[in-house]
Order: structure tokens, then C-alpha cells, then sequence
């Protein structure tokens, strides 16, 4: 029987002490339900230690990683608040940490079901994540990536925009002024809305309601690439401003 508060107690100490681990399923049996179990326990060992949700990050949005992964539905972690990130971040307390550009939600009212995400929406804006998987040399099986919490690690917002239409906004990302990433929200199930309806989908199934002040990242429209230290990142979107974040 598959031990879900020893697997987590492994992934929250390898996240506090930014020490890799190997991958859970490389010696334990973790089928996704399972890996959704840990997931929890390790939130929950964090909020014991005084943190609070304040928001759901979403995974696999894009077919080219659903098909690399050989799932067909999204996957799904949790945001607290020692995740985001201010104008600096300090990298050494992560492994190996990548960045990628996001559109984000703000949510306004309780969201219990996908038909009352759309509703919900109290502003957009455009953002980042960054990851940072805590198994050696950031490699995982489906299962793994769920137990670590979607490989979620700090968070970027810019300003807060009014709803909009946000199904083809540009996306532009750049380190040290040189553009590294351009893409569209499109990549993002062909629109980031649907990203919302599959969060409050998930959430839902595991009886967890999205709250008015919390955020959604709706997944990346491009590919992650490594954040070293030093470095300095802006993430502009057409239509909703830019957002700015230094690697210390």
C-alpha cells in the first residue's frame, strides 16, 4: 500500500531544503488518484505551517503536451501565498527553476461548478510561473508531476485588466531585453476560458470551491525556459500591459 504521507513528507522537505529527489514512481505504485493524494498532503503540511490558497495553476493546456505525456485532460496544483513572486525572486532556494509566460484570472465570486466560471471573471492580465520540479534532473512521469504540485514554485501578475476577450492575445517573453519566447493564449486549450472551466471542473471533483480574491493561471503559451540567476524577465501581452521579474 502506497504510503501518500511518507511520499509527501519526501517532496515538502526536497522543496524547503532545494534538494532534488528521485521521481516517487522509480519505487512506489502511484496511479494518478493516488498522485492527487500526495499532492494534498503537501499542501496541507504547508497551510499547517501558516499558508493560505490563493489561487489554482493549470498544466498540460497545450495538445503538444498532452500528446508528449499520453494523457487527455488537464492537470491541476494549488497556489499559496508564499508563492508569488515581487519584483525580485530569489532563485536559490529553487532546483532548477524554468519560466513561462501565462495569462491569469482574477476571481470575484465563488466558483463552484464551470458554469459559474465565466461569470466569475473579475479581471485578466498577463503573467508567469515559475517551475520547479523537485525530482532529479526535471524528469517525471504523469504521476509524479501531480504528487510534486504540478511542479508549481512562485508567480507573476501584471496589472489587472477588465474582462476581456483573451482567446488570441500575443504573448512576448524576454531575458535581459532579448526576446526568448513569442506565442499566443491560443496554445492555451485554444482559449484560456476553457482553462478557467477546466479549474473549477477539478476543483469541484475534489470539493474545493474558487474563491473570490483567488487567482487562475491558465496555463503556458509557450515553452519554459531556465531562469539563471541574474537574470531579468518581462512578459508583455498585446492589450494587457507587461509584467517584470529579477533572478537574485
Amino acid at each position: 500500500m502506497t504510503d501518500v504521507n511518507a511520499l509527501a513528507a519526501a517532496l515538502d522537505a526536497a522543496e524547503r531544503d532545494a534538494r532534488p529527489i528521485p521521481r516517487l514512481t522509480d519505487a512506489a505504485d502511484l496511479d494518478v488518484p493516488t498522485a492527487y493524494a500526495v499532492q494534498h498532503a503537501v499542501i496541507e503540511r504547508r497551510r499547517a505551517r501558516g499558508e493560505r490558497l490563493v489561487g489554482v495553476k493549470m498544466g498540460f493546456t497545450s495538445r503538444a503536451k498532452m500528446v508528449q505525456m499520453g494523457v487527455d485532460d488537464v492537470i491541476w496544483g494549488l497556489l499559496t501565498d508564499a508563492m508569488p513572486a515581487g519584483p525580485d525572486v530569489d532563485v536559490s532556494r529553487l532546483i532548477h527553476p524554468r519560466i513561462e509566460p501565462e495569462i491569469a484570472f482574477l476571481i470575484g465570486r465563488e466558483v463552484r461548478s464551470p458554469a459559474d466560471a465565466d461569470a466569475a471573471i473579475d479581471g485578466v492580465a498577463v503573467g508567469f510561473e515559475i517551475l520547479d520540479s523537485r525530482y532529479d534532473g526535471f524528469s517525471f512521469t504523469l504521476a509524479d508531476v501531480i504528487a510534486d504540485n504540478a511542479s508549481a514554485a512562485r508567480f507573476g501578475v501584471g496589472p489587472w485588466r477588465r474582462p476581456r476577450d483573451v482567446s488570441n492575445v500575443g504573448l512576448l517573453m524576454e531575458i535581459d531585453g532579448r526576446p526568448v519566447q513569442t506565442g499566443s493564449s491560443a496554445a492555451i486549450l485554444g482559449d484560456p476560458v476553457r482553462s478557467l472551466r477546466a479549474a473549477a471542473r477539478l476543483a469541484a471533483a475534489a470539493g474545493i470551491a474558487l474563491e473570490p480574491g483567488w487567482v487562475v493561471l491558465a496555463g503556458a503559451a509557450t515553452a519554459a525556459v531556465p531562469l539563471p540567476k541574474g537574470a531579468h524577465v518581462r512578459v508583455t501581452g498585446a492589450g494587457l500591459g507587461s509584467v517584470e521579474v529579477t533572478a537574485r
